[in-house]
């Protein structure tokens, strides 16, 4: 099966655009992603990468005008009988690397980490659900001695309303997402910087279509 998926993103100062095409063969998926720098100035490899995974398992991805490539490993083991699910990153050309890592202590209560090798950086996040609908995710991250906060609630089927801040960046968030099997998907956001000086709200706005070929 093959699979189209084009994204728009619009906001006040660039629009952009984004296409990918994915091929399933057997265990194994081939994607093909480009950007509107691929085709705006005539057909060119800016914006193409090409990316080969297996769900669950592996998932490797290459930039092609930076010769780059990007290796992504999976894996999910036990903890106390609980699973544990691990993402292992690393970016050849940037030579950066961090890992992921999710337990889920039962289907309302969630603990996660993520770590970057060389910086430092790591942050833990914690994931409560209530009722299927509404959730709270506070994260604390260590290189920046900083709290965030985020809670999102389910409206309607397709509809999920967020709202977060950052305590270290004074930056408050507002998102509207919608996503449906049949009329696409979308996502409106909204952010205000709640310095001492005053700038005006940075509003973004996406929409995705996939289409089976």
């Amino acid at each position: 099966m093959t699979r189209a998926s084009v994204k728009g993103t619009y906001n006040a100062d660039k629009s952009s655009a984004a296409a990918s095409f994915t091929v399933s063969g057997g265990d194994v998926k081939l994607r093909a992603s480009m950007t509107d720098a691929t085709i705006v100035n005539g057909p060119s490899l800016n914006g193409l990468s090409l990316s080969l995974e297996k769900p669950g398992a592996f998932m490797i991805d290459y930039n092609v005008p930076k010769k780059d490539v990007r290796v992504q490993f999976m894996n999910t083991v036990k903890v106390a009988d609980k699973p544990l699910n691990l993402t292992y990153v690393h970016a050849i050309g940037d030579n950066r690397t961090t890992i992921d890592g999710a337990l889920v202590l039962d289907p309302a209560n969630k603990v996660s980490a993520n770590y970057a090798f060389g910086s430092g950086n790591c942050k833990v996040k914690y994931t409560y659900v209530q009722g299927a609908r509404r959730t709270f995710e506070p994260c604390y991250d260590f290189s920046k001695n900083a709290w965030d906060f985020a809670f999102s609630q389910r409206v309607f089927d397709d509809d999920v309303v967020k709202a977060s801040y950052q305590t270290s960046t004074k930056i408050l968030g507002l998102d509207w997402t919608r996503s449906s099997k049949n009329a696409g998907s979308f996502k409106i956001s909204v952010s205000f910087n709640l310095n001492d000086e005053f700038t005006a709200p940075k509003i973004t706005a996406e929409s995705i279509w996939n289409f089976d070929l």
